[in-house]
C-alpha cells in the first residue's frame, strides 16, 4: 500500500516535517509491522537529529489521524503498521519474535453472528494467537 502524504493531509495544525514524512516512509518500507524502538534505530541511522521523543510522539499523532494502526502482541511488545483496509488478524512466535499476518472468514462470521444475536455491532477486532513459526518448531 502506498501512502500519498501532502501537507494539506497532516492538516493544518500538524505540520507535515522532515522527521514526520521519515517516519511515515519507514512505517512504509518496513511493509508490516515494526515497533517503536526499530523505527528509531531506522530513523537516527538516516537522520542523526532525530529522537525517541520525536518517534514516539510521531506515533500517537500518526494514530490520532489514522494512519497507523497500534497493535499490542503478547504482553510489552506493541509494533505499529500502515493502516490498510481489510481486516487482518496476527499470529506471534514465542520463539523469534517474528510477526505474520492472517485473514480468516470465520473472524466475519464471528461478527455477524454476535450481531445478529447481541445486536452489537463490531468496530474493531483485534485477534493475535501466539505459539512457535514453523522454523522454530524445527528447531
Amino acid at each position: 500500500m502506498r501512502l500519498n502524504l501532502k501537507k494539506d493531509d497532516l492538516t493544518k495544525r500538524h505540520l507535515l516535517t522532515t522527521q514526520r514524512r521519515l517516519l511515515l516512509e519507514l512505517l512504509q518500507e518496513a511493509d508490516g509491522h515494526i515497533d517503536a524502538k526499530e523505527l528509531y534505530r531506522r530513523a537516527s541511522a538516516r537522520d542523526q537529529s532525530i529522537s525517541p521523543a520525536t518517534v514516539y510522539r510521531s506515533l500517537n499523532l500518526f494514530k490520532q489521524l489514522g494512519l497507523i494502526d497500534e497493535r499490542r502482541l503478547g504482553k510489552v511488545r506493541c509494533c505499529y503498521e500502515i493502516k490498510h483496509s481489510p481486516e487482518h488478524q496476527h499470529l506471534v512466535c514465542q520463539g523469534c519474535g517474528r510477526i505474520m499476518e492472517f485473514e480468516s472468514p470465520l473472524v466475519r462470521k464471528l461478527m455477524d453472528t454476535v450481531r445478529r444475536k447481541y445486536g452489537f455491532k463490531t468496530a474493531k477486532v483485534e485477534l493475535y494467537l501466539e505459539g512457535c513459526c514453523q522454523e522454530c518448531e524445527d528447531k
